[in-house]
């Protein structure tokens, strides 16, 4: 458990926590900043609603007054998700609450905002250890290592989004079902009802939909339909129910177009249409798996062929009565219940008009346990010699590729120069062969331990020593900051033809909107304008009669920040020529 512990901090917290190895990168993407702005705005909502009625969310008596005012603190700015302002009501609040309750204990900050997902991928790290401890012992620490090491959670682990949100409940839940199942005591549905609630709360109903019809398929295959009727526990129904309705009942009366948006926007036509623009092709979640699985991807999939082997062969038991007469159950319904799992998020929203890497999250722990059971299965006799090899080869490629990232990030180039191809390349063989003379000189048992190097020395080697690199070409922070200090007294801010994810950064570290030229007009007060280097000629259209000077090039993500003076100030000017 220490040796756990110790790994999966540093994995999910190094370059993420000032205490482990610094801030070192600001929030990338559309879905972060933004993210981070609705919980923002929802705790400062939150904050004025108890400031006004000066009461504490625990009501000093039980008077109507008193309760009224607590009420009052405890719902206002919880309720309805609040971006710029207005209503956002794209995703459920879990995500924005616990942000809320982070923020509130440590400050508005970029770690602050991403720690949600880490003690959530903690949470369920430490929990996939006890339950293998639980049910199957001897593979349980290597479950847990390899889970935390894998590219897909360290990853979304890292990142202030809803997707570890619910991926760590859900299969949380989906364990504590099968130790139902597997020990038929009614206290482990809890896990079901409540990690099944808490995934609910964080994306909707997709998580009691993968978690039933995972449950439908699995009692079918086996032919146990008295699992669905038992499943349905009136406790944890109950439970359940009231831990999701009181939201979805709140913010539907407080917002009329909340199921409109939400369900039928956000659900049905992101699943069913391409309209939020994230069409992918149909083996799309193929390309995924293998990356997110990497270190591991080979012995993943070997250990996913081979339970999939032990399902069929007990399947073909289960249906030959002359072999099976008498018994209930056949052999061991573990591997099934695991290939189950793991298979159906990836089979069903490779049918998504809009596809996400996140979207197969929960597909990720289960391959990972598997491969940990197959690989305590294969001890007695070793892992095979060309296994070996690929997984060592596997460790070498993700060595080589993430070598060479910073200095496609500097140059934007495929091909770096011939010294960081040389230096990579004996980094990945270095690697690959420390893999493999630990593995034959110790065993099997330490293959987990082997392969933990390799993905511990990539990430130092990333944030530890290029993480300002990181920093400066996909967030929009240092760009921020820059903006800040040489502009101090300017607190407007409009972009024109930037990336989304760049408007949305800019929003969230000045905690404000941006104005967009070409939706909103020019302001008439004085700005700060963010645009593309080779778009500066559409200045002259936009701002003429207008003094602008530049302010600074920003140049590692292509952008120049002018000074844009106030209508009013210069209206008997000509517009300057373009600097």
């Amino acid at each position: 458990m220490l040796l756990l512990i110790l790994v999966s901090g540093f994995l999910l917290l190094y370059g993420l926590v000032p205490a482990f190895g610094g801030d070192q990168l600001g929030l990338v993407g559309a879905d972060e900043p933004r993210y981070a702005q609705v919980a923002r705005e929802m705790l400062e909502a939150h904050s004025q609603a108890c400031h006004e009625a000066g009461a504490k969310v625990v009501p000093r008596s039980l008077r109507a007054a008193d309760l009224a005012a607590s009420y009052h603190c405890l719902v206002g700015g919880t309720v309805t998700p609040i971006l710029y302002g207005q209503p956002w009501l794209e995703k459920p609040a879990l995500y924005y609450w616990r942000a809320m309750g982070f923020f509130k204990e440590f400050g508005v900050s970029d770690w602050s905002a991403r720690l949600p997902s880490s003690s959530g991928a903690f949470a369920l790290i430490v929990l996939i250890f006890l339950h293998m401890r639980r049910f199957r012992p001897g593979g349980h620490l290597d479950a847990a290592l390899i889970t935390t090491s894998a590219v897909a959670i360290v990853s979304f682990a890292r990142g202030a989004s809803t997707d570890m949100q619910l991926a760590a409940p859900f299969c949380i839940g989906m364990l504590g079902w099968y130790a139902w199942y597997e020990t038929g005591k009614k206290f482990w549905l809890f896990d079901l009802y409540f990690f099944g609630a808490a995934a609910t709360l964080a994306k909707g109903p997709v998580a009691p939909f993968l978690a039933l019809t995972i449950i439908l398929i699995f009692a079918g295959l086996r032919r146990e339909w008295s699992l669905l009727h038992r499943t349905i526990w009136i406790p944890g129904l109950l439970l359940y129910l009231a831990m999701v309705l009181p939201w979805f009942i709140a913010v539907q009366h407080h917002n009329p177009t909340f199921f409109r948006v939400f369900f039928k926007e956000h659900n049905l036509e992101r699943f069913s249409t391409n309209r939020y623009q994230h069409h992918q092709p149909f083996w799309y979640y193929l390309a995924v798996l293998v990356i997110g699985l990497m270190p591991w991807t080979v012995i993943a999939i070997r250990a996913l062929i081979d339970s999939i082997e032990v399902s069929i062969a007990e399947w073909k038991v289960r249906h030959n009565p002359t072999r099976y007469l008498g018994h209930t159950r056949a052999g061991d319904a573990f591997p099934e219940f695991l290939v189950l799992w793991a298979l159906f998020p990836i089979v069903f929203f490779s049918f998504s008009g809009s596809k996400l890497p996140g979207y197969i999250l929960p597909s990720i722990p289960p391959l990972t346990i598997l491969t940990a059971d197959y690989l305590n299965r294969i001890r007695p006799t070793g892992l095979p010699r060309w296994l070996l090899w690929a997984h060592a080869a596997t460790c070498a490629v993700l060595v080589f590729v993430l070598t060479l990232a910073p200095q496609h990030m500097k140059y934007e180039t495929l091909v770096p120069s011939t010294g960081w191809l040389v230096a990579a390349a004996t980094a990945a063989l270095f690697f690959a062969g420390l893999v493999f003379w630990i593995v034959k000189r110790w065993g099997v048992a330490q293959l987990g331990i082997a392969t933990l190097l390799p993905a511990l020395s990539v990430l130092v080697f990333l944030l530890g020593f290029h993480g300002r690199d990181l920093d400066l070409n996909y967030s929009a922070r240092p760009l921020a900051q820059e903006m800040a200090e040489k502009a101090p007294d300017i607190k407007l801010v409009a972009v024109e033809q930037v990336r989304r994810d760049l408007d949305y950064g800019i929003a969230f570290y000045r905690n404000q909107p941006t104005i967009h030229y070409a939706a909103d007009g020019v302001p008439p007060e004085e700005h700060l304008l963010v645009i593309r280097s080779n778009d500066t000629a559409d200045l002259e259209h936009y701002l003429a009669g207008r003094l602008y000077t530049p302010l600074f090039l920003y140049e590692s993500q292509g952008l120049e920040v002018y000074r844009v003076a106030a209508r009013t100030d210069i209206s008997d000017l000509q517009a300057p020529p373009r600097p």
